[in-house]
């Protein structure tokens, strides 16, 4: 019964991820551990509650964001602008992850970055059409192993630069070094708690437990099993992006600007050839599953939410031309990989309150419907969001 949760959980492990904790080890050390085990408890309990809706109710959230905007507001333009904020969402999805992609390539063979992103688009297209005409179940193995892929890279890679246990166990203190660390502290939110994450979840377990509409299992033993989908998937991907960021606490202190490709020079320079490919390999591989999923997400929201959905090629054309073009420009890859992740931060909200509202009422969820204690919870994770994003936004204007 596992999988679903496979799926989505290769988004928490994205090179935005890669990005912002290298970021933040090489600018904070061990300080801002905390805050990579407080978004995955949280990402582990939206994960949950998404899977649980489209379980219950055969709904996917999206779909359910879309009737309730137009029949309560009896205005369709709330819908498409609810549509339009999570493509936007999209974007910027697809943008750390090209992007992320693309330096991997760059960094193995020298591939232009331009030409690297346009490759890591077209792949992304060809292996999400190839694994989906294999079944939902060839495709959740496929992406779970890119996630076992991905945790190898980085995992291994962290064997090459042990971390301080003392050290560690002082950045689990909640604490934030400075006033401009809300920001990186944002971005690192954004990249773990992915808003199309939690869309796609819901319609994930759909297609895998309810494809022909009635549950192919009972429903409570589905509900136990994606407990267990969740915790377990959410665990590899926590554990490697707590790797990621320890990684840059051990090699990279003090490093300022681009710490992805500083890991990777690094590496090749003090701990050879060897750990830097593992490297690479890692954020090539994080690049190109995490795209493969953001594709199937992006598809899912534009058909739930948008009346007129384009094309798949012109879709995957929309989201990958931005990409291509700021690499084209000549943008740092890791300023990309750091930026995208801040303004993912800021649609986090906009996925967890619709979720929160819509688990809690018994209209919708039936005996199902969240009790009095993860109502509070699931309204103390929006309001957690919403004020880092007012704490991002203070500080950045400041």
């Amino acid at each position: 019964m596992l999988g679903p949760a496979f799926v989505a959980a290769v988004a928490y492990v994205d090179p935005g991820n890669v990005g912002a904790n290298l970021s933040a080890g090489a600018q904070y050390g061990y300080a801002l551990t905390w805050v990579l085990v407080v978004a995955s408890a949280i990402a582990a309990i939206l994960q949950y509650q998404s899977a649980k809706l489209g379980l219950v109710t055969g709904r996917s959230l999206t779909s359910l964001v879309h009737e309730r905007l137009t029949t309560r507001t009896r205005s369709p333009g709330w819908g498409r602008a609810y549509g339009l904020q999570a493509f936007l969402i999209a974007i910027a999805t697809d943008l750390a992850e090209v992007v992320g992609g693309a330096l991997a390539l760059n960094l193995l063979f020298g591939t232009p970055l331009w030409l690297a992103g346009i490759i890591v688009g077209v792949v992304s297209v060809l292996l999400l059409r190839a694994l989906r005409m294999k079944g939902e179940h060839a495709f959740e193995l496929a992406v779970a192993a890119v996630l076992g892929l991905v945790a190898a890279g980085f995992w291994g890679a962290l064997a090459f630069a042990p971390p301080s246990p003392g050290k560690l166990a002082a950045g689990l203190v909640p604490q934030v070094p400075d006033t401009q660390a809300w920001p990186m502290i944002a971005a690192m939110l954004g990249a773990t708690v992915m808003p199309h994450a939690i869309y796609l979840h819901s319609t994930l377990a759909i297609d895998r437990y309810r494809p022909h509409g009635p549950l192919t299992h009972p429903l409570r033993p589905l509900l136990s099993a994606q407990k267990w989908d969740v915790g377990v998937s959410l665990l590899v991907a926590g554990s490697v992006n707590i790797a990621m960021l320890l990684l840059a606490a051990e090699t990279l202190p003090g490093t300022v600007g681009e710490a992805v490709e500083a890991a990777h020079r690094i590496f090749m320079i003090e701990l050879g050839p060897a750990a830097a490919t593992i490297f690479a390999l890692g954020l090539l591989a994080s690049g190109v599953g995490s795209t493969v999923v953001g594709t199937h997400a992006g598809s899912q929201v534009l058909k739930d939410l948008l009346p007129k959905t384009p094309s798949p090629a012109a879709r995957r054309l929309l989201t990958l031309a931005p990409a291509v073009l700021v690499l084209l420009a000549g943008v740092p890859p890791t300023t990309i990989l750091v930026a995208s992740q801040t303004v993912l931060s800021f649609g986090i909200a906009a996925a967890v309150i619709p979720l929160a509202l819509f688990t809690r009422d018994r209209s919708i969820m039936g005996d199902h419907a969240d009790g009095r204690a993860m109502t509070l919870v699931s309204g103390l994770i929006a309001l957690l969001v919403v004020a880092l994003n007012i704490m991002t936004l203070v500080s950045v204007f400041a």
